[in-house]
């Protein structure tokens, strides 16, 4: 059998927001980035800025979120340090909902934005 080992395991993701704008507002206040409108689809998207064509990204869309905390988990890339970030978090109307995680690989934190998505905090 032979085995596939791609080069990101995840390639893509979408965040259902009940409200558009104020979700892009959301998340480019914590990131500290422009996410760029798009409506070229079914639906119109707020897309996560990305350096390089062949980076991993995602999308906000307009649709139904999950009971807050029981959807997945996506880890967002924060600007240092990440206590900042987790002060915009609750400054903006979401959530820090653990202490820092610790790993080798560097630190996190979980969070819930407005409409009860779960998302992390990574640097």
């Amino acid at each position: 059998m032979t085995t596939f080992v791609p080069q990101n395991t995840a390639v893509w993701f979408e965040i259902p927001v009940a409200d558009l704008g104020r979700a892009k507002a959301f998340y480019a206040a914590v990131l500290g980035c422009e996410l760029k409108d798009q409506d070229g689809g079914p639906n119109p998207i707020a897309v996560f800025p990305v350096a390089g064509e062949n980076a991993v990204s995602g999308h906000l869309y307009p649709g139904k979120p999950a009971a807050a905390g029981t959807g997945i988990t996506i880890h967002l890339a924060a600007p240092a340090p990440l206590e900042a970030a987790m002060e915009r978090v609750a400054a903006n109307g979401g959530q820090v909902v653990s202490p820092i995680v610790t790993i080798p690989a560097g630190r996190f934190v979980y969070c819930l934005d407005p409409d009860g998505n779960s998302f992390g905090l990574f640097n």
